[in-house]
């Protein structure tokens, strides 16, 4: 199988603070550290190995909702996924990380992102 797992989900939000007082206050999910991204957002642990991310203000498509799924390969999935004729991006290093990711889109247009953790 190509995909391991869910990582997680992103979701655009227009406020940071006041999404963090739900997920956090409320849901009881704990904070996570994020890299320095050029927008605001926060990443959350939502139990069982699976985050949110928060993704927040005017953000272009290409970077905003999207469901992660975990992969083993990243490098392995975009060969295969190019072979099948998807268009996926080139892999990335998240941030300062050393977690690679790859962006495509479903035959509807959803954004996936395939995410190789360290």
């Amino acid at each position: 199988m190509l995909v391991a797992d869910i990582h997680h989900v992103s979701i655009n939000v227009s406020d940071t603070t006041r999404a963090l007082t739900f997920y956090e206050g409320i849901l009881g999910m704990a904070v996570l550290p994020r890299p320095d991204f050029s927008f605001g957002g926060a990443w959350l642990d939502a139990g069982n190995g699976r985050q949110i991310h928060l993704i927040e203000g005017d953000v272009p498509p290409s970077l905003g909702q999207h469901v992660a799924f975990r992969v083993d390969d990243v490098d392995a999935t975009v060969a295969r996924l190019r072979a099948a004729g998807v268009d996926v991006s080139d892999a990335k290093p998240v941030g300062d990380t050393t977690i690679r990711q790859a962006f495509a889109h479903d035959p509807d247009g959803n954004l996936l992102e395939f995410s190789q953790p360290s």
